[in-house]
């Protein structure tokens, strides 16, 4: 039997009465009464949550999870709620429920992180595709019907239109579109050997400045050029013995410059 005092009918037809039930729960103390009291409230309710969660369905959770979502926003609901403030709990127990698979999607459904100012912008844009696809009978709408509909730019569709996607992601396996077994982890690159060389490059660089000017020439030909030091030396007119011996002193001057370097810079 409904009970008179509801001035509003609830959205529901089959909505429990139980403004007294909840008067009562207020002014139980801990205890297995109120436990009992505030289980059967969760019970009679649950139907509700579960009509919120159907709505949710196909967008990449599992039904029965949703409902598991929806169950968790009704206990919250049945713990906060306050007959005292003198709304109905549907009132205050539809938006909570809804709030809480919101929040479920947002926290755990994105396969990459999304900005929340996007995630706007991807279900502006999905209920806009929608809405338009049903006047526009054919064809997809365009981005700038799209933008128009929604009251968005361009940029901001697109933006919308990207995170679409952002709830899945392909396999590092799964082959791209228009290629002949090429999968998705080929097209990522590799750690290069080249970057171990960098810090040492940008260190040995002032140190080389400073070589005298033959010295450098020995050093860019053995290195730069893969000249042996026999061809070294018949191009520089001396020993392949002396050419040996400015690469040892080379080496062993540029060595203490590095490393009295890295100490001064330790010391700092």
């Amino acid at each position: 039997m409904r009970s008179d005092r509801r001035t509003k009918p609830h959205p529901h037809d089959d909505a429990p009465d139980t403004r007294a039930a909840f008067e009562r729960l207020a002014k139980l103390p801990e205890g297995p009464q109120r436990q009992a009291l505030r289980d059967e409230l969760i019970r009679v309710w649950l139907p509700m949550s579960e009509r919120i969660a159907v709505r949710f369905r196909g967008r990449g959770e599992n039904l029965e999870d949703l409902y598991q979502v929806a169950a968790l926003g009704l206990v919250k609901a049945v713990d906060h709620y306050d007959p005292a403030r003198g709304h109905a709990f549907e009132a205050y127990a539809v938006p909570t429920v809804t709030g809480e698979i919101k929040r479920h999607f947002r926290d755990h459904m994105w396969t990459l992180h999304v900005p929340r100012r996007v995630q706007d912008l991807r279900n502006r844009v999905r209920r806009a595709s929608k809405e338009l696809a049903q006047t526009i009978p054919g064809r997809a709408p365009t981005v700038e019907e799209i933008a128009a509909h929604a009251h968005l730019t361009p940029a901001e569709v697109r933006a919308g239109a990207e995170a679409l996607e952002c709830f899945t992601a392909l396999s590092l396996e799964a082959e791209l579109p228009g290629t002949d077994g090429y999968a998705l982890g080929d097209a990522i690159g590799g750690p290069d050997p080249a970057f171990d060389t960098v810090v040492d490059r940008v260190a040995v660089a002032p140190c080389l400045q400073a070589l005298p000017e033959r010295e450098r020439t020995i050093l860019y030909l053995r290195f730069f050029q893969g000249m042996t030091q026999n061809r070294i030396a018949q191009q520089l007119g001396i020993s392949q013995m002396h050419v040996s011996r400015l690469l040892s002193g080379c080496f062993a001057q540029l060595r203490e410059e590095i490393l009295t370097e890295e100490t001064l810079t330790e010391a700092q």
